[in-house]
């Protein structure tokens, strides 16, 4: 992509949740501000042609659908292993149902039950705002068509399949087993935080195409910084637009000088805008999350692996 694209995918992103987080306030109601958002936003504005904003209809379907099985779950199950395992394997499994692309919805899922969201004003926050970035996406192709048709379509999946259920799920379930282990043995829940599992889900499921993938060690980095500078801005600054916009600004920044595709590391950035107590040890959390994660890809990954058929799975974001 060009980085005329990256820019304006940079800019309107803080422009959107800048001004979710200003609605938020004034609405009263927080769970506008879906971290999430941000990865969403960064990656359908600054790929344009990507799997993400070639499906419109899924940035609505799959969030919301998972947000409200997540607050299902968390309201009648609590938290605990059994609730953790099941508001990950119903979003995993809606994914792979409606063969979406929008692994960002399994955090959607899981974050009622990682932050103790029990409110219904939850899923349908997610479903008011991902309707205002489909119809912006939209538009956006609109306006942009004749530059988009000079822009080449990322690199299909024939050459690269998705890897099949046998080579991804034993790892991923072993990922999660760890996090959640570690969790509970420190009491820092947030080990298992919710955009490391759409992280994990998109390198098990497709090892040879996630751009994070190709750089798990940078994985631990990148989303440790951007945790500190997320929780720096809120200490700094507060809750509030001023900080959303300055952790955005600040994770661009880091993505920008590490060069990674990387879009899930905003969404970290904005995590401790929703986190309510702040967990003071949110960083350290993010760091152990992120390590676990990365030693098990690579171990795992070190095992001699068969294709898959083609087609096999949902698309990456690329």
């Amino acid at each position: 992509m060009t980085a005329g694209f990256i820019l304006m995918g940079e800019l309107i992103t803080l422009f959107l949740l800048g001004g979710t987080s200003k609605l938020a306030l004034a609405a009263g109601v927080p769970f506008l501000l879906f971290p999430e958002l941000s990865a969403l936003s960064f990656n359908v504005f600054s790929r344009p042609k990507g799997a993400w904003a070639s499906a419109p209809g899924m940035l609505i379907i799959t969030p919301t659908a998972a947000a409200t099985i997540g607050v299902l779950i968390t309201r009648n199950v609590g938290y605990g292993p059994i609730g953790v395992v099941l508001c990950i394997a119903s979003a995993v499994v809606l994914l792979r149902l409606l063969r979406s692309p929008i692994a960002p919805a399994i955090s959607a899922g899981f974050l009622p039950m990682a932050l103790g969201f029990t409110s219904w004003q939850y899923p349908a926050s997610i479903a008011f705002v991902t309707i205002l970035l489909a119809i912006s996406s939209l538009v956006y192709r609109k306006l942009f068509s004749a530059r988009l048709a000079l822009v080449p379509s990322p690199a299909q999946q024939r050459a690269h399949p998705a890897a099949g259920l046998s080579q991804w799920l034993p790892p991923f379930i072993a990922f999660l087993l760890l996090a959640y282990s570690l969790g509970a043995l420190t009491g820092m829940r947030l080990i298992l935080f919710p955009p490391l599992v759409v992280i994990g889900y998109e390198m098990f499921v497709h090892p040879d195409t996630c751009p994070w993938a190709r750089h798990p060690w940078t994985v631990i980095v990148v989303s440790t910084i951007s945790a500190a500078v997320g929780l720096a801005a809120v200490a700094l600054i507060g809750v509030g637009p001023a900080s959303v916009v300055a952790a955005l600004i600040a994770g661009m920044a880091v993505l920008r000088i590490f060069r990674l595709n990387f879009p899930p590391a905003l969404a970290i950035s904005l995590l401790p805008q929703v986190i309510t107590p702040l967990e003071p040890n949110f960083i350290l959390a993010v760091a152990l999350g992120s390590a676990v994660l990365t030693v098990t890809f690579l171990v795992t990954r070190a095992r001699p692996r068969v294709a898959a058929p083609s087609g096999s799975g949902s698309r990456s974001l690329e």
